[in-house]
């Protein structure tokens, strides 16, 4: 052996020892570098940042592209187009079906392309590598290609193909943060995948190549040539049709950006809010978008009606009380970001309610000892308020005398509220409108007034509606769910108000006799089906409502202005009703309408229609309804029924007491102000004696002086108003030949 031969066997054992080290270092490092495939090939609820909310039937309420996988638009393989398929496989790995998990003779020609070219030409990834690149994403380089390709080979060993395909195809990334297929086609073309033609197909496995560069919304043309190659290389192999390969290349692609046809933005936040701790991908709510669709183009389309009555908002709340979910919640305009106060929700913002509480207020009543047949006094009241003086009307500035409750009621009467506020304490009432649900009433009973019973608090429309639904109920309250699964739903009801108080104050709302005096029988509130209906309007027309119920449904509507101006005329039993109507409807249009729940125990008795008592032979009869024990006992005694009334009847036992004469008006304390824009001497105060005063004659003394008299009837006397401290008295006499009776001196100030 020469010394040549030895030294070329020494270097070729050199050679191999050495070789032979840095496979076992490469294999040592590879095997170090592999990480673990997925037991699954499904994408868990716990990847989620933020869930994807969809209505009651599944129709998607928002999309988010927030997570780092497609979590929500996941399309089983079967139900893909097959010429999808066919499309990603020519595009992406021809020998997908044949190869296990590398394809080398792609791999091999993709180098030498590369090194002819003197650059990355051609990358060779098989859809198998793609998907492990999705599983675990490395920066690209040759180690991390080297890494992919025993990955990916594991991943076939494991999965099938189908599992593989139908995981890559949900996955692939797209410009604009979509991810696989079905995001894509509703981005570019607004369209599910069954929807799609030809052209829109390739499109999307001509765009994973390079979603950046080659991205539709920076035009069609950047893909159109990829796209005409790709419907070439599918009619060679008999995947498309002569006819449909020249229909690719003469047609544009025609671009549509999905929209949604719902807007529940500002539910979404609700339920955000009430449920935080949503660990899920997808939250299935119980709204009705196509019931939430169509209530928001009526309250825009009303909107737009008054916009020339300075209405800008207004909001729409539907609950299912049954099944206890809320259905519908339509905010005026959605959730406009150009709009001036687009993103409040008008749903939960506490506003002045006006005559909504009304029921609730009676509903009380009733468990107090009134009955629906109770006289109430509706005549001219004013209450003293700290050093001045509030005088209460009703809406139309008419005044009944003596009514039954439910005339009261049915009618909106404000007196009426009063007095009966007043009688059952407002301590009680704020109390159980608290134990309805409505939190916003903060403040203490005192610091509201008699005036709570007329809505000078502020509740939001969410919280009356919730109210209402337990008089819907029966009187009992339960949780309000806003997703299907809601653990809360498992929360016990309880009774709040008494089921035959319920009952009649249900019955009174839906009686279209008992609000004829000031709405008429043809009004607005008279629905095709039995509906219990009560409107409201505050102050200076800055908040309109309506809310009602029927035998399944709970609905209410609120129009005004978030900036706090008021409306132009714009009430309640006009601007509310006409949406409400529409909203019933709508609710009833596919649902068998029953009537209201009553109560098995009330007894019904003939009343009459004046007094409120038993029907004598010669009474007007109405038929009323009475809870157990609370019907009345005596007999009508009025003598033909005379104009003269009965005085107002309350069922509390320390109600105020008629001994003693008083002034209603002025009041100790009361502090006037000459206004400077009247002559000094065509002001006047009128002085007011208190209800039910009939007197025979009357001396009006100011300061000590007799400064008027009048004749019989008469309660009232004008006295022209003149700066200083005065005092007031009355000298009564109530029949001719009587002894006369004064009031006690009652001293105020004119400034």
């Amino acid at each position: 052996m020469t010394r040549r031969t030895r030294r070329v066997r020494l270097a070729a054992g050199v050679v191999l020892a050495l070789g032979g080290a840095t496979g076992t270092a490469c294999a040592t490092l590879t095997y170090l570098s592999l990480q673990p495939l997925p037991g699954s090939l499904d994408v868990g609820a716990s990847e989620a940042q933020r869930p994807q909310f969809v209505d009651r039937n599944g129709r998607p309420l928002t999309i988010t592209y927030q997570n780092n996988w497609n979590l929500t638009d996941l399309v089983p393989l079967e139900q893909m187009p097959p010429l999808l398929l066919c499309a990603f496989v020519a595009a992406e790995d021809r020998r997908f079906y044949q190869h296990h998990g590398v394809d080398w003779p792609a791999r091999l020609h993709a180098i030498a392309q590369n090194l002819t070219a003197g650059r990355a030409v051609r990358g060779a990834s098989t859809i198998t590598e793609q998907a492990v690149r999705l599983l675990h994403p490395r920066p690209r380089t040759l180690w991390s290609r080297w890494l992919e390709g025993f990955e990916a080979m594991a991943l076939e060993r494991r999965f099938p193909k189908s599992a593989i395909l139908e995981f890559y195809l949900n996955q692939v990334p797209y410009a604009h943060q979509r991810r696989g297929v079905a995001q894509a086609a509703r981005f570019y073309f607004d369209r599910d995948l069954d929807t799609l033609d030809v052209k829109e197909q390739l499109a999307l496995a001509v765009l994973v190549r390079a979603p950046a560069r080659l991205d539709l919304a920076r035009g069609p043309d950047r893909a159109e040539h990829a796209i005409r190659r790709l419907s070439a290389q599918l009619q060679t192999e008999g995947a498309l049709t002569t006819e449909e390969h020249e229909q690719v290349a003469a047609e544009p692609l025609q671009l549509a950006r999905s929209r949604f046809d719902v807007d529940a933005s500002h539910f979404v936040q609700f339920v955000e809010v009430q449920q935080p701790a949503l660990h899920r991908a997808r939250v299935t709510t119980t709204l009705d978008s196509v019931l939430q669709s169509k209530l928001q183009q009526i309250l825009d389309q009303r909107i737009r009606a008054f916009a020339g009555r300075s209405t800008s908002d207004g909001a729409v709340v539907v609950i299912d009380h049954q099944r206890n979910q809320i259905l519908a919640w339509v905010n005026g305009g959605g959730f406009d970001r150009g709009q001036a106060g687009g993103q409040i929700d008008a749903v939960l913002i506490p506003r002045q309610p006006g005559s909504t509480l009304k029921p609730l207020l009676y509903a009380l009543a009733l468990e107090q000892g009134f009955t629906a047949a109770t006289l109430i006094d509706d005549s001219p009241l004013a209450q003293s308020v700290g050093s001045g003086m509030h005088s209460y009307r009703n809406y139309s500035g008419q005044y009944y005398g003596p009514l039954r409750l439910r005339e009261a009621l049915g009618n909106s009467l404000n007196i009426p509220a009063i007095r009966t506020v007043d009688a059952i304490g407002r301590g009680l009432f704020l109390q159980r409108l608290r134990e309805l649900g409505i939190t916003s009433l903060r403040q203490g009973a005192d610091y509201y007034g008699d005036g709570l019973a007329l809505g000078n608090g502020e509740v939001s429309l969410f919280e009356l509606v919730r109210a209402y639904a337990v008089l819907a109920r029966g009187g009992v309250s339960a949780p309000i769910a806003s997703v299907l699964d809601d653990a809360r739903r498992a929360e016990p009801a309880r009774r709040v108000v008494s089921e035959e108080a319920s009952s009649i104050i249900s019955d009174i709302l839906s009686d279209a006799n008992a609000r004829r005096l000031e709405f008429g029988r043809g009004h607005l509130l008279r629905f095709a089906t039995q509906t219990a209906v009560k409107t409201g309007t505050s102050t200076d027309y800055r908040d309109a409502w309506a809310v009602g119920y029927s035998s399944r449904y709970t609905a209410g509507v609120w129009l005004g202005n978030l900036d706090l101006t008021p409306m132009r005329e714009v009430s309640g039993s006009v601007g509310c009703a006409l949406v409400l109507r529409a909203v019933f409807n709508e609710l009833n249009r596919d649902d068998a309408t029953r009537p209201l729940a009553m109560s098995k125990r009330l007894q019904s008795e003939h009343i009459c229609l004046v007094s409120g008592q038993k029907a004598g032979p010669t009474c007007p009869i109405a038929t009323e309804f009475f809870a157990p024990h609370t019907a009345p006992t005596e007999t009508c005694q009025l003598d033909h029924h005379r104009q003269e009334k009965p005085s107002a009847s309350h069922a509390r036992s320390d109600s105020k007491s008629s001994a003693g004469i008083r002034f209603m008006q002025p009041t100790a304390g009361l502090l006037l102000a000459l206004d400077p824009r009247v002559p000094d001497e065509l002001e006047s105060f009128v002085f007011t004696l208190e209800d039910q005063i009939v007197p025979a004659q009357t001396e009006w003394l100011v300061d000590g002086e007799v400064v008027s008299r009048t004749g019989g009837g008469i309660a009232q006397y004008a006295w022209l108003m003149r700066r200083g401290q005065h005092s007031a008295q009355a000298r009564i006499w109530l029949a001719q030949g009587m002894d006369a009776v004064e009031t006690d001196t009652v001293t105020f100030v004119v400034k």
